[in-house]
């Protein structure tokens, strides 16, 4: 891998902290592609920004991270996509929003623009346009007997909206395509220009589930762009408050996978639980989601003696009522049925995608951010990452509820080593690049934050793990029933608002 190995090696003395970034030339940026494409490196992010692309790329063999960057002359750059598909979407969204232009690219449809916004390319050349709204070109599939199935984009209940249009013979899915981008928030361009306390809460609004780890990711951005520690005693808290932030969601999960396959026992029992987590993360922390408790340079607040004895109480609740639940699960047959080879997710496809989470480590890939790029207080944390290799429906939940215990080990851990000291030290305004990697209950989440001289953002983005399962959802439901998507759905729970921006 000669163009990574001098990626790794120019990018040393670049601006960009702990990782290097490095320009490249259009042939060492193909090269690069070539790599993707030969499974020799992973994609973890793509973006624009004014008259330049950026990507990072992860060895896992070696855990070696580098940015590539490659300045767009004539605004065009060579497409990744055209030899590893998973940038496609990445491709189509800087096309978007900046209007920077993959050649080559093997799908030229637009991905966030719905043509409703009234501009074209707004973070770029911002030209006006009218709105159009024209009909969205769905990839087609032909046989005899294939029909058409529309779904969304609005949903039964308060889910946020996506569309997703099925190619059935008779109830069994030939192809899934989904179209989001329609709760798009215009969030990079809000944070440019912003504090960096403004946009700290930006980031943790990208998608509400997974605030803590958003502004986790970005905070570590910062404080690495501007080279400053983080005191010890918060970076316990932040990860009590990532493993909460994690029991929640996984609970919530496990119950709803249980419930759109007709158990809605298990959504009543893992509600209550959830509903106690939250209840308990808004005593100690001052908010149900934990939302605006992370800050560049450590945390908000240091929770009461009361707060922590909370949490100390949850976790011998969850502990008590949990197996009994998993027990549960594993031994009601009609249950098993529907979850056991439903949604199979292949192992090669993950990899190919560079899919984390439950996602990827329930077809085998084990790839964990606490782990794998380990930051504190997984550093000095032992635990388990947890593995599946069946890839269906079954495994997802398994590992969630293998996540769950070892998210309540590592509360009952952090607590128990919480060093004294302060929560909070202080990030001097100035300059500097900043790149993170931290796991969210969905997987990697990645952060890049350029700071201008006084401080404020000159460019921030935001990736979430559901970028690189999305499509994998639309392959997971192929040769399957209708009926069976919504719990193929909800066992992959990708975020809508995460990729919308």
């Amino acid at each position: 891998m000669q163009a990574f190995a001098q990626l790794l090696e120019n990018g040393r003395a670049g601006p960009c902290r702990p990782f290097p970034r490095s320009e490249v030339s259009a042939d060492q940026w193909t090269a690069l592609a070539g790599h993707l494409a030969a499974g020799e490196l992973v994609l973890m992010g793509l973006w624009g920004d004014a008259g330049a692309v950026h990507m990072v790329l992860l060895d896992e063999a070696s855990g070696g991270l580098a940015v590539a960057t490659h300045v767009c002359v004539g605004g065009a750059f060579p497409s990744v996509a055209r030899h590893h598909p998973p940038a496609a979407r990445l491709e189509r969204t800087v096309r978007d929003l900046y209007g920077l232009v993959p050649e080559g690219a093997p799908d030229d449809r637009p991905w966030l623009d719905h043509g409703r916004w009234g501009v074209r390319h707004p973070l770029g050349a911002n030209l006006p346009a009218a709105p159009t709204g024209d009909a969205y070109p769905f990839l087609a599939a032909e046989g005899e007997g294939l029909h058409q199935i529309p779904v969304g984009p609005v949903h039964a209940g308060i889910i946020e909206p996506g569309h997703f249009r099925f190619s059935c013979y008779g109830e069994t899915v030939v192809r899934l395509e989904a179209r989001l981008g329609y709760v798009h928030k215009g969030i990079e361009c809000l944070m440019a220009g912003a504090d960096v306390a403004q946009a700290v809460r930006l980031a943790g609004r990208q998608s509400g589930d997974s605030t803590v780890a958003y502004a986790l990711a970005f905070c570590r951005a910062v404080e690495a762009a501007r080279g400053v520690g983080v005191p010890a005693r918060a970076h316990a808290l932040r990860g009590v408050m990532a493993e909460l932030e994690r029991l929640a969601n996984h609970l919530g999960d496990i119950g709803a996978i249980c419930n759109d396959a007709a158990f809605a026992l298990m959504l009543a029992h893992c509600g209550v639980l959830r509903e106690k987590v939250l209840r308990v993360c808004a005593r100690a922390f001052g908010h149900r989601l934990m939302m605006d408790g992370v800050i560049p340079g450590g945390v908000a607040g240091d929770p009461a003696r009361e707060g922590v004895s909370a949490i100390r109480v949850l976790v011998s609740e969850v502990r008590a009522a949990f197996p009994a639940l998993v027990e549960l699960y594993d031994n009601t047959a009609s249950l098993q049925d529907r979850t056991v080879g439903t949604g199979f997710t292949r192992p090669d496809y993950v990899r190919q995608f560079g899919a984390g989470g439950f996602v990827g480590r329930a077809s085998g890939r084990a790839f964990d951010a606490r782990r794998a790029l380990a930051y504190p207080p997984y550093d000095r944390m032992p635990f388990e990452v947890v593995m599946r290799p069946e890839g269906d429906v079954n495994a997802r939940v398994w590992v969630r509820i293998r996540e769950v215990e070892e998210s309540l080990g590592l509360i009952v851990r952090l607590l128990d080593t919480l060093p004294d000291g302060p929560v909070a030290g202080e990030v001097p305004p100035g300059p500097g690049e900043g790149l993170a990697v931290v796991e969210g209950f969905r997987g990697d989440v990645l952060a890049f934050v350029a700071l201008e001289a006084d401080g404020r953002v000159r460019r921030a983005h935001l990736r979430d793990p559901s970028w690189f399962q999305w499509p994998l959802l639309e392959t997971a439901i192929e040769g399957n029933i209708v009926a069976d998507f919504p719990l193929c759905n909800k066992s992959f729970n990708c975020s809508y608002s995460g990729v919308d921006l």
